[in-house]
């Protein structure tokens, strides 16, 4: 009997603990999305659609990625914009406009600023990892979609750190594929959210080829910003001196 008492209360003791340890963490998820949306390397070609009640413009941008921190973005069509780029290091940033044959670095400040005029700021598109380095993480919620499981985060920005955002939020799938991210200001109201849609094999791998960008105070329901991917590789070998200041200057061949 002594037995028996003593080993039912060793499966109460340990159960707990056992399902805190299966239990996913939060800033692992994220990491996890974003290595999955970067992979070690990336190549892509994505068609950007700036669409307002009264007007759109679209615009063809060929993106490189490097870890979670190195990006560089030129505009390839349509002709009068080819050869505008933004290369990202680290946490630095710079502009390249070749009508003027000029290079802009961009202020702290200035990350979360519009990029070309769209509803995607400079850290939305190079998908920087600001979200793991200045934010701390929860995870709120669990649903099911499309027979994956969803994780629900909140995140909160960690004292003193240098971001603009209130709180955000995002949906991943327990695969690594980013369902939703919205953005709060400081009194934690939404400012803009951003969904995916259209997952396919892209790459070799579930990849959403629609991502939409959305302002909450917009004027009509057709104000939004749409990336559509063209193509994606990954994990494939880019040369050295792509991630340089010379690089964004250079124009494609």
């Amino acid at each position: 009997m002594k037995r028996i008492i003593w080993f039912m209360f060793f499966i109460m003791s340990v159960t707990p603990a056992l399902a805190v340890a299966g239990e996913p963490d939060a800033y692992e998820i994220i990491g996890r999305a974003w290595d999955y949306m970067r992979g070690k390397t990336s190549v892509s070609v994505v068609h950007m659609t700036v669409h307002r009640s009264d007007w759109e413009r679209k615009s063809t941008i060929k993106a490189w990625t490097k870890g979670r921190e190195d990006s560089i973005f030129k505009i390839i069509a349509p002709k009068k914009d080819k050869g505008n780029g933004t290369l990202k290091l680290d946490r630095d940033m710079w502009t390249y406009n070749p009508k003027i044959n000029r290079v802009v670095k961009i202020p702290p400040s200035m990350m979360s600023q519009s990029w070309m005029g769209s509803d995607f700021s400079n850290n939305d598109l190079s998908k920087a990892d600001t979200i793991l380095v200045d934010y701390t993480h929860e995870i709120i919620g669990r649903e099911t979609g499309n027979g994956f499981i969803i994780y629900e985060i909140k995140s909160l920005p960690k004292p003193d750190a240098p971001v603009i955002w209130g709180m955000q939020t995002l949906k991943i799938r327990e695969d690594g594929v980013l369902v939703e991210q919205a953005f709060y200001d400081e009194d934690l109201e939404a400012v803009k959210i951003m969904t995916t849609a259209d997952v396919r094999d892209m790459g070799g791998r579930p990849f959403p080829l629609k991502w939409t960008m959305r302002a909450m105070d917009a004027e009509s329901e057709q104000d939004y910003t749409l990336l559509e991917y063209e193509s994606l590789s990954f994990d494939i070998r880019l040369r050295d001196n792509l991630f340089t200041l010379n690089a964004l200057r250079t124009p494609l061949r």
